[in-house]
């Protein structure tokens, strides 16, 4: 029995008692146990968190392996005097630089606010993160992050879109190491400056310091003051959040808090950080790279790139496209248009083609980008009227047709063709002299008359080919009213211009181009345009064709075309009067006008013929144009041999062997083709888009 102290009475231990005292016993025990336990866990835990840890870093693989990640370059055009026309527009704009072109103070800046020990470390900053979750847990939410700019660029480079989880967080620190391991401090400044986002504006988001100082200051990067380079450098952390453009109060705040870091790190002295602080943000909106000039030539140009190319590589592949168009012709050619009249409804397009190489070096029209982004130039398909018949001279040239030697009789058409069907031709006001023309004469006077006959007995099929061999794109049907400008499609002036090319080439076909040269950034060079020209005919016949098509503008349909040097050309009117042509040429330059209403086929009204709408134009755009050169068209080197020829339509004897459908006898006065085939638009409402023109066009005039 245990002792006592004297004078403490003893009292025997109840029943209830005892179990009290063993149940209180055991509770203690319990609890050491479980603090045993759970401590034992705990470690356990950390030791499992370490070696998942460690599994995690170990699956990331080695850097060396990983392909970074194609933030891509802005893809930039510029004009045949090496001026900038604009840039390929993207979600994105970058054009990535040197250090040596970014100022000192951005890049203290970004490491002041960004990752103060960032010369310190090597890649992963243990102080930072311990920092960054004190303060967050201070404020009760997430207010910094511990990630040095290491890991960010990993993240930039090397993670497409990341997720913010442990696991990304454990790779990145792993892959940021081996980054430190392989290159300098300089490289990894240099590579973040230029893959950091800085904010979005109007869907395009500015991706590295010198997209962003054109955006934002409307200057390159390297002449960047402090206070700027202060606002740049706070941006990345949340780029909309400090927008200068959407939130300047935040983004005052946020450049006052770089100030602070540079001063507190030593990188510049507190009062200069002081009154730095008191300045505004001195924003100048920039549009380098939404600004574009001449877009419809632009967009022809992308078109071009991205059927070459791929979308991908040019949008965001960093090429530098050198183009065709000559600055001062393009100028040339809308002051030209606004002359005479045509800003809108009436519009005019131009286009002119360097015969010797089919560089496209003027692509004008009326209206503007804004009011409508169709390309009158290239994309408006429009009815041809008289200007056809230079494909209809040209073939019977080819087939050694004696122009001054043959002859027609200029009468109202009313055939009934078995072949084409009915077909009722007059000319442009519905007279006909009743008189035999020579072909050269027919041509002068644009009869449409002596036109049909004739393409009756070359063929339709033979002057189809011959405007495919000259530049003629659109799908012709061979019918004989394409010969005097009834096509169902219609042309536009750029396939114009380049058929007339041809000619003025001596016979030489080029395919029009509007790039000269792509730059890729590894070095390589494209030249598009090399290997596409091809003879399609000899030089005789294309030296004849011009003889006769000179006539047309010293003394026919063409004379306000005349610019006092060798030229020659066909002026074009449709029926209705709906659409107004002028397609000439010299030695140096080809060049189509078209004149008519945008979205519609409405007549101009009856004194709307191409040689006295479009043929104006073209005189006072070749004025410019020509500049120097007056010379003539050179002597041929293979000159024609003229054969007799008489066919169906032709005054006088046989029948030509060249001519597929000239040995039949269609009879007299009684058939022949609808003039355009059938209308394949969709719009009943009368009117049709712009390019697409339905109807019959039998009668093109002068």
């Amino acid at each position: 029995m245990p002792a006592v102290a004297p004078g403490y009475p003893v009292r025997a231990m109840t029943q209830r008692a005892r179990r009290r005292h063993r149940r209180s016993g055991r509770k203690g025990g319990k609890i050491l146990l479980g603090l045993g336990v759970a401590g034992a866990i705990a470690a356990i835990g950390v030791l499992s968190v370490g070696l998942w840890a460690l599994s995690v870093a170990a699956e990331a693989p080695p850097i060396e392996e990983l392909k970074p990640v194609d933030r891509g370059t802005s893809t930039a055009v510029f004009a045949a005097d090496g001026s900038r026309l604009g840039f390929i527009q993207s979600d994105e704009t970058r054009t990535p630089i040197s250090l040596k072109k970014i100022p000192d103070e951005l890049q203290d800046a970004t490491v002041a606010i960004e990752d103060e020990r960032f010369y310190e470390h090597s890649g992963v900053d243990p102080n930072a993160i311990v920092r960054a979750a004190i303060e967050n847990i201070e404020a009760g939410k997430i207010v910094q992050g511990g990630s040095t700019i290491t890991q960010q660029l990993v993240r930039n480079l090397y993670i497409s879109n990341p997720e913010r989880d442990i696991e990304r967080k454990i790779k990145e620190a792993t892959l940021a190491e081996e980054l430190e391991d392989e290159h300098s401090k300089a490289w990894i400044l240099e590579q973040y400056l230029n893959t950091a986002s800085y904010g979005t504006i109007e869907g395009r988001t500015a991706v590295g310091v010198e997209a962003a100082s054109q955006t934002y200051f409307n200057k390159p990067a390297d002449e960047l003051k402090l206070t700027e380079s202060a606002l740049l450098a706070g941006m990345p952390q949340s780029p909309s959040r400090f927008n200068p453009l959407i939130n300047p109060t935040g983004a005052v705040e946020r450049r006052n808090a770089v100030l602070q870091k540079m001063a507190e790190q030593g990188y510049i002295k507190d009062g200069v950080a002081d009154r730095a602080s008191q300045a505004g943000l001195g924003l100048e909106r920039g549009y380098k790279y939404s600004t574009i000039r001449e877009p419809y030539f632009f967009d022809y140009v992308q078109q071009e790139l991205i059927s070459r190319y791929g979308v991908a590589t040019v949008r965001q592949g960093g090429l530098r496209v050198y183009t065709t168009i000559q600055p001062e012709l393009q100028e040339a050619a809308r002051q030209a248009i606004i002359a005479h009249g045509y800003t809108s409804d009436p519009a005019a397009a131009l286009v002119s083609v360097n015969p010797a190489n089919g560089h496209i070096v003027a692509m004008a029209s009326s209206g503007t980008y804004q009011q409508s982004n169709f390309n009158l130039a290239a994309q408006g398909h429009r009815q041809p009227g008289s200007a056809m018949k230079v494909y209809v001279l040209t073939t019977a040239i080819r087939q050694g047709v004696d122009p001054d030697a043959t002859t027609y009789e200029s009468r109202v058409l009313n055939l009934n063709l078995p072949e084409y069907g009915p077909w009722e031709v007059t000319t442009a006001e519905g007279s006909a002299c009743g008189c035999s023309m020579t072909i050269r004469e027919a041509t002068e006077a644009s009869d449409n008359t002596v036109f049909a006959q004739m393409d009756l007995d070359l063929g339709p099929e033979n002057v189809r080919d011959t405007a495919y061999d000259m530049g003629i794109e659109t799908k012709l049907d061979a019918v004989p009213a394409e010969g005097i400008g009834g096509l169902r499609i219609g042309v536009t002036p750029l396939e114009m211009a380049n058929g007339s090319a041809t000619l003025a080439s001596g016979g030489i076909r080029n395919t029009p181009t509007a790039i000269t040269k792509v730059e890729f950034p590894n070095g390589d060079v494209d030249e598009p345009e090399q290997g596409e020209r091809q003879r399609v005919f000899s030089d005789g016949v294309a030296y004849e064709v011009t003889d006769i098509l000179k006539g047309v503008v010293s003394g026919g349909t063409g004379t306000a075309a005349n610019i006092g040097c060798p030229q020659a050309g066909k002026t074009g009117t449709t029926d209705d009067y709906t659409d107004a042509w002028f397609v000439g040429y010299t030695p140096a330059l080809s060049t189509a006008v078209w004149v008519g209403h945008p979205n519609a086929r409405s007549t101009l009204g009856t004194s709307a013929f191409g040689g006295t709408l479009a043929a104006p134009i073209w005189h006072d755009y070749m004025l410019t144009a020509k500049g120097d050169f007056c010379g003539d068209f050179p002597q041929p080197q293979d000159p024609v041999d003229y054969q007799p020829f008489y066919g169906t339509y032709a005054n006088g004897g046989r029948s030509s062997d060249s001519s597929s459908s000239g040995s039949t006898d269609y009879g007299t006065d009684t058939a022949s083709p609808p003039a355009t085939g059938t209308d394949t638009g969709d719009d009943d409402s009368g009117a049709y888009a712009p390019g697409i023109q339905p109807g019959a066009d039998p009668a093109g005039g002068n």
